[in-house]
């Protein structure tokens, strides 16, 4: 089937959505680009939210796919969900071309989820920065642009913590106090983020205010604390996360898991054996990936859980 063809009946938003024919609008050329534009203008919003929906979770399932050139030109789509759903599709871009819009998305865009949604992806920037793999002028630029951001009065809360997560990595003074200003915060969801940011700025002094978190009566900080201990790869946190395996929220079991996973050591690698006993087949199912992480596949068992 033609292009042209294909372009006309995915215009029609009673047809499915096949994903075996969705995959051939990957690394479009800029002829086929233009058609794919044309009739994507002519589309309602309804069917325009479905294909960028599925177009990234197609992207998401298969690396080989790349729908890159049409996320970019879809960030200025009039609807605010589609430019949130392109900019998440553009999640493993590093092309320094997309600094500039993303920045505009976050300075100017009218939707709070399109900003918020722009601040997480210029947090890759960020860590491509401080591993200076980025121009030295492209990093000045994004920590202004995130910097700017959380300084700014006007802004959103949601905005703000998500540029505050997105600078962490970024290994300033200023930083680590705007880490620490968001912990000290009434709000928290902002103190959530801060335990997220903790982990993704690296600094091994963090961990003191991480372990302690382990055992926040909120589960979104535990979580978040687990997490962010995984970050920072220190050994001294694993005692603390064992015990979080037995937590009674699901989401802080997988988090310390996968934390357990990136430290590794002798005691988690034990813990994680002791997991692949569990009743949650998504505890056994996160160990076994936690260990293969590891280097180390799943062994027999000799022991079984005890919760």
């Amino acid at each position: 089937m033609s292009l042209k063809r294909y372009l006309a009946e995915l215009s029609h938003g009673d047809n499915p959505l096949v994903s075996s024919k969705l995959a051939n609008l990957s690394a479009l050329s800029q002829e086929e680009l233009k058609l794919f534009l044309e009739a994507w203008a002519k589309m309602g919003v309804a069917r325009r939210r479905q294909i960028v929906s599925k177009l990234l979770g197609l992207a998401e399932e298969d690396a080989k796919l790349n729908f890159d050139d049409i996320f970019r030109d879809c960030l200025l789509d009039p609807d605010e969900v589609v430019r949130v759903k392109s900019i998440e599709g553009l999640w493993e871009c590093e092309n320094r071309s997309l600094i500039d819009p993303l920045i505009t998305l976050l300075r100017q865009d009218s939707k709070e989820s399109v900003r918020a949604a722009a601040a997480v992806a210029l947090g890759r920037f960020a860590m491509l920065a401080e591993l200076e793999k980025l121009r030295p002028e492209d990093g000045v630029k994004v920590q202004n642009a995130l910097l700017s951001t959380i300084e700014d009065r006007r802004e959103q809360l949601e905005v703000k913590r998500r540029a505050i997560e997105a600078i962490a990595p970024i290994s300033l003074p200023k930083v680590e106090d705007i880490i620490h200003q968001a912990y000290k915060s009434g709000d928290s969801k902002m103190r959530a983020s801060a335990l997220y940011a903790m982990g993704r700025n690296g600094d091994p002094a963090w961990l003191a205010i991480l372990v302690k978190e382990l055992s926040s009566l909120d589960a979104e900080m535990r979580f978040e604390a687990a997490g962010a201990c995984g970050e920072l790869g220190d050994e001294e946190a694993v005692p603390h996360l064992v015990r979080l395996i037995s937590d009674i929220d699901s989401q802080v079991k997988l988090s310390t898991i996968v934390a357990l996973g990136q430290i590794g050591g002798s005691e988690a690698e034990e813990a994680l054996r002791k997991c692949l006993g569990h009743p949650d087949e998504q505890v056994r199912e996160a160990a076994e990936e936690a260990l293969e992480e590891l280097g180390l596949g799943k062994e027999p068992l000799s022991f079984r859980f005890e919760s």
